[in-house]
């Protein structure tokens, strides 16, 4: 039941989609260096075009999300593969940094409706006490992809595993020729109701809440990845730890770990019957790390780096829990709308954290800057996981009004 074809499609979309997500973390310093930057322009770079990247998701899930419910969960898992892959052929010719952070915002985009728009159409073909368990197969089969970038950007020049990810997706829209639409979506096809509009989540009190925490509950993940992960080498200075932390194998590290996480809080959400416990205990693990990751000082090691990222990474593996959750918020009309939006404002939330962190590290030092911006994240986060709805085992075939 879990290893039909659409659950092995979607989860080789997202391991594709991680790939391409996930490199320039991976090559950051190699191709910046190679552009000629020095080590200030090229951590300065760095922040400037991940951010540019999560913008171009922002808007690629707006665009996918109301796609995905006008138009199909199939249109979104062509043509945002199709508009990526094509994006990371390009940035295989990059020759400035301009051109760089422009083609990875295109990239940006296309990213933006893989995860969601497949979580929503395994959502909708699995019964309802054991999607948790497919969609966490998704994403930790998916989540492989990060650790195959990093053993390929080892192997080959950084131009080369651009183009590597790029003909993985053009190899990829192949099997997905074979995967059929959501049978929900095609009975709401058929309604007479409002399909895909994004206002549809301001309009309604109840529903903007619901909108809004299904956001805020992911937002920890992205604070590990996207700051303490990618900009590790960056923290191992500050530590005194040294200067030999690879960013690229922390970020394989993590992400090995995650697709980890992904499997065991699936089976855990299964026994514990709940997606809000099963939240809760990674919350916990992810503090946990957090503060044992801000202990280290120059007495610390490279291989205690690595296992504390390992620890945050597994700690975040609740990705695929967050993302089921915000599909099993809504009804057949908004659901991809909501799980490909929801997904990617926490990606593009990470220029705000990015922002927030450098602005509280310029009087607060990198560490202290680091750690003051993770306890404003998680205790948003725990708010907005208290007040959130018990999703577990809801019943999905209704449609928003």
């Amino acid at each position: 039941m879990f290893f039909n074809l659409t659950v092995i499609v979607a989860a080789l979309g997202y391991f594709v989609d991680i790939y391409d997500l996930l490199l320039f973390g991976i090559i950051r310093v190699k191709s910046l260096e190679s552009l000629g930057l020095d080590t200030i322009a090229v951590r300065n770079s760095g922040e400037f075009i991940i951010s540019i990247q999560m913008a171009g998701l922002l808007l690629g899930g707006i665009i996918w999300g109301i796609m995905g419910d006008k138009r199909g969960r199939l249109s979104v898992l062509f043509g945002s593969i199709i508009l990526y892959s094509l994006a990371n052929i390009a940035n295989g010719f990059v020759q400035t940094v301009d051109q760089y952070a422009m083609v990875r915002f295109v990239a940006g985009v296309g990213l933006a409706g893989e995860l969601g728009a497949g979580v929503t159409l395994v959502s909708e073909l699995l019964p309802k006490e054991k999607r948790g368990i497919g969609t966490s197969l998704v994403a930790s089969i998916g989540i492989t992809g990060a650790v195959a970038a990093y053993f390929i950007s080892k192997e080959f020049d950084w131009r080369m595993c651009y183009f590597i990810g790029g003909g993985l997706g053009l190899l990829l829209l192949l099997l997905r020729i074979s995967v059929f639409e959501s049978g929900m979506y095609e009975q709401v096809k058929e309604m007479n109701v409002n399909r895909g509009n994004f206002l549809m989540f301001f309009n309604n009190r109840k529903r903007f809440k619901k909108y809004i925490l299904s956001i805020f509950i992911g937002l920890p993940t992205w604070y590990v990845i996207g700051v303490l992960v990618t900009f590790s080498k960056e923290f191992g200075k500050e530590f005194g730890i040294g200067k030999t932390i690879d960013a690229g194998k922390a970020i394989m590290v993590a992400y090995a770990a995650i697709s980890v996480g992904d499997i065991l809080i699936g089976l855990l959400s299964q026994w514990l019957k709940s997606r809000k416990k099963a939240l809760y205990i990674f919350y916990v693990l992810n503090i946990i790390f957090g503060i044992l990751f801000f202990l280290q000082d120059h007495n610390s090691s490279e291989t205690t780096m690595y296992w504390l990222v390992a620890g945050l990474g597994f700690s975040t593996g609740y990705w695929a829990i967050f993302v089921t959750m915000a599909a099993e918020q809504f009804g057949t009309n908004l659901r991809a709308t909501a799980a490909i939006t929801a997904t990617n404002m926490v990606r593009g939330a990470l220029p705000l954290t990015i922002l927030l962190f450098k602005w509280l590290r310029v009087s607060n030092g990198y560490i202290k800057g680091g750690w003051l911006t993770g306890i404003i994240i998680i205790s948003i986060t725990l708010v907005a996981a208290v007040l959130s709805e018990e999703t577990f085992g809801k019943d999905l075939n209704y449609v928003e009004v």
